[in-house]
């Protein structure tokens, strides 16, 4: 198996310093790209280790700053303001997603004409949005996602994209009514689309923190189906690697 080799990227959005990471075999050039969009508690310890995860299948692997600055929250009093701020001004939100697509496609590492998005709770919300608004990935990838973040209209979707979501039956983030109704816009814009629903399982399952989660009835960590969703995930990212890319414009 190749090394890995990782390398901080800094880049700008409105004034706002980004950091980012990227991760890739080492040696790699015009590799297949996943653009991994962290959860609330920033591009931190957990978004790098998944970034390190999908790079061993052979992938480089741009970790998004979504806060800017890679701030890491540690608490709700923090968190709240920083998801309360993307969702309340919805172009700066999709301005920071957008960039860091850019950002990961002008990397050497990186083939940016196949990027894939993933992303983790609001980092799964981020990369729905960006599908929604006409953002051109190849495929996107949403663990646990915060579907009550999602604006509505899909007109600009791309119909190229595929979709892969792993949610929990009982997360109240992502309800059985907002799941039906993010299924009934994927498949209204043609997208081709798979959904893994876990029974028993809340928000944020694959992360450890929410072991220790002050409100299990919201967040509550599942190893078990956090095996599942990784599982899911890495048997469609090698289905993408298998296969030709074929992007949206």
């Amino acid at each position: 198996m190749a090394q890995l080799s990782t390398r901080d990227i800094a880049y700008t959005v409105d004034g706002t310093r980004m950091l980012g990471m990227l991760v890739a075999p080492e040696g790699a050039h015009g590799l297949p790209a996943v653009v991994l969009f962290h959860d609330a508690f920033g591009l931190g310890e957990d978004a790098i280790a998944a970034a390190h995860r999908i790079a061993r299948l052979g992938f480089a692997v741009f970790a998004a700053d979504v806060w800017g600055d890679r701030v890491t929250p540690t608490d709700e009093s923090q968190i709240g303001p920083l998801i309360g701020g993307m969702v309340g001004d919805r172009p700066r939100w999709l301005a920071r997603v957008a960039a860091a697509h850019a950002t990961a496609a002008g990397q050497p590492e990186t083939d940016g004409a196949s990027l894939v998005s993933m992303g983790f709770c609001f980092g799964g919300s981020s990369v729905l949005e960006h599908l929604r608004a006409g953002g051109g990935s190849r495929a996107v990838i949403a663990i646990h996602p915060g579907l009550d973040l999602l604006a509505d209209g899909w007109d600009e979707a791309h119909p190229d994209a595929r979709v892969l979501l792993c949610a929990g039956a009982a997360d109240p983030m992502a309800t059985a009514e907002q799941r039906d109704a993010l299924e009934a816009a994927l498949t209204g814009a043609g997208i081709d689309w798979e959904e893994h629903l876990y029974s028993g399982t809340r928000h944020a399952f694959t992360s450890p923190k929410a072991v220790r989660s002050p409100m299990p009835d919201v967040v509550a960590y599942h190893p078990r189906n956090a095996m599942r969703a990784w599982a899911a995930t890495e048997t469609f990212l090698l289905e993408l690697l298998a296969e030709p890319a074929a992007v949206p414009a």
